[in-house]
Order: structure tokens, then sequence, then C-alpha cells
């Protein structure tokens, strides 16, 4: 005899020993469960705070120089604003490899009037006051219009301790060549070393 297929016909789930109200029941079961691990997973993560950035406060570079020559150009106006200059540009580097900068300029009148080079326990007190965790200072000794170098120093704000330092000779008393020694020296020795810190 043919099959009917004029008309479908309503097919009724099949079931097997209760197989799908089991599935419910341990569902509405389980559900409350979920919720108490959600909340205990969660209770203990939060005594797992996130990790907080370290904050840097960068003093304004300093120069030293050599004796000079008699008859010599005096191009102290321009190495005053290239110290400005290195000194922003570290900042911006640090900054970008993902550290806070704390703004100095609470104590960027006293610092000015200070030779950080010889007290960096001040540079370290007044960072720590800023709630800086590192204080960076930073030197340019000039030799000569040709030769000159140049030194940056970090230290632990909160004991003074000094934690790491780099320097890198360079030639020529230009725009150009200081920028690219400070470039250099960040790259290639400070934050290599910073990283070793963080570690």
């Amino acid at each position: 005899m043919p099959h009917d297929v004029g008309r479908p016909r309503s097919v009724q789930p099949v079931r097997e020993n209760g197989a799908d109200m089991n599935v419910t029941r341990l569902f509405q079961i389980t559900k409350p469960v979920r919720s108490i691990l959600c909340a205990v997973v969660c209770a203990i993560l939060s005594h797992f705070p996130a990790e907080a950035t370290q904050r840097v406060a960068v003093f304004a570079f300093e120069i030293q120089h050599g004796d000079l020559v008699q008859g010599a150009p005096d191009h102290r106006t321009a190495e005053e604003k290239r110290l400005i200059m290195i000194s922003e540009r570290l900042r911006e580097h640090l900054a970008a490899s993902g550290l806070s900068m704390v703004d100095i300029g609470p104590v960027a009148e006293k610092a000015a009037a200070t030779n950080l080079r010889s007290c960096s326990a001040c540079a370290d007190g007044w960072a720590q006051e800023l709630g800086a965790d590192y204080a960076i200072t930073g030197v340019v000794n000039k030799v000569s219009e040709l030769i000159l170098s140049m030194n940056v120093r970090v230290h632990d704000a909160a004991t003074a301790t000094p934690l790491t330092s780099a320097a890198v000779d360079f030639r020529g008393n230009t725009d150009e060549s200081w920028r690219r020694a400070i470039d250099y020296l960040y790259k290639n020795l400070l934050w290599p070393r910073l990283e070793k810190l963080k570690k």
C-alpha cells in the first residue's frame, strides 16, 4: 500500500527513559551552583590587584663644561635648548614604553637651582614627594665642540638606592648629534636595563 505523502504528520519527540526531563532538572540544579562559583572566583580575583604602572620623575638634564678654549664660540644658549630637548625626548621614550611620567613642575625651580650631579639624594627626595617610584637624572659632559658624552642615572625614589645607569659618547655639538645620542642611549642601553629591573 503506497505511503500517504499528501499530508504531513506531526512527529512526537522520542523520549528515552525521561532523558530530556533529567537534563532540564540538571540545568535547574547547576544554575545556582554556577552563580556561587562565579561569586567565589570574583572574590578571589579581587585580592589580586592589577599591576600598577611605575611612576617616573625625569629631572632636566644638566651640562658640565670642560676648560673653554680661548676664542672658542659660546654655544650656551643653544645648549640650554638642547638640554630641554633631550629631557623631553627621554620622557617621551619612557612614556611610550608604558611608564607613567610624574610632573616635576612643583619642584622644577628648586631642582634647577641645585647641582643634581653632586646631590642625587635631592632628586630622590623630590621624586618621592611627587609620588614617583624612580628618580632619573642626566648630564651632558662637554669636553669640546667635537667630544661630548651623555649620562643617565636611575635611583629608587623611596630608598635613594642607585638602580642602573647608562652612558654614551658622541661627536658634534649639534641638535642632531644630541638627538641621536639620547635615542641610542635609551633604545640600546637604558631601556633594556630598566626592563630587567621590572622582572
